[in-house]
Order: structure tokens, then sequence, then C-alpha cells
């Protein structure tokens, strides 16, 4: 049985970001975070890139940033991950820099409404 798959954001999560450098340009590693990809490899977990570098926009060619990014994480972390920017009922757990945590049936209606 599958444990499901955790997402990880690249820009600015994996690798450091500061400014669009263009789609050939991928930041250095964040070590605190290539260490958790590998632990969650480690314990049997699929992890898979979670980018929009890998949305369909018109003039980029999304095989060639798969792969560059394929050859990032072969560099950084050891191994070619899968590359997404689809989430499905099998994702159990997304690491972003600019998700926002909201806990299900905790929510409470704004103040006068």
């Amino acid at each position: 049985m599958s444990k499901g798959w955790i997402g990880v954001d690249l820009d600015g999560t994996l690798a450091y970001y500061d400014r669009w450098r263009g789609e050939d340009h991928i930041g250095k590693p964040v070590a605190l975070m290539v260490r958790r990809v590998k632990e969650m490899l480690a314990k049997g977990y699929e992890v898979k890139i979670f980018t929009a570098r890998v949305a369909p926009t018109e003039g980029r060619d999304i095989k060639v940033m798969v792969a560059l990014i394929q050859d990032w994480c072969e560099k950084h972390i050891g191994q070619r991950l899968e590359v997404t920017c689809v989430k499905d009922y099998g994702m159990i757990q997304l690491f972003d820099d600019r998700a926002v945590l909201v806990i299900a049936f905790f929510w409470r209606a704004a103040p006068g409404s």
C-alpha cells in the first residue's frame, strides 16, 4: 500500500530564490530541505517536485523544464524525482514557501457577517 506522495516546491523551498533569472536557472540547494527530502525518500515516501515551472504556458517546452529540474535533483539529492504542477488525492503533504496552513473545520465567520 502506498504511503502517498509529498510535494516539495522548488523555487524558494528546495532551491534558493531571490528573483526570476530565467527558466534555465535554478538556485543553489537549501541544505535543510535537501536533507529533509533525502530523509523522506529513505523512509519510503514518494517525493515529487511541485512547481509552476512545468505549468502549461505558451512558448514553454515542458519536457526541457522537467529535464532541467530532474538534472538539478540528481546533482543535489542523488536521484531524479518526478516533477508536476498538479495536485491529486494521493498528495499527503506539501512544502511550499507561499502556502498558508488552513486547519479544516476551524473557520469562523468574520465579525459582522
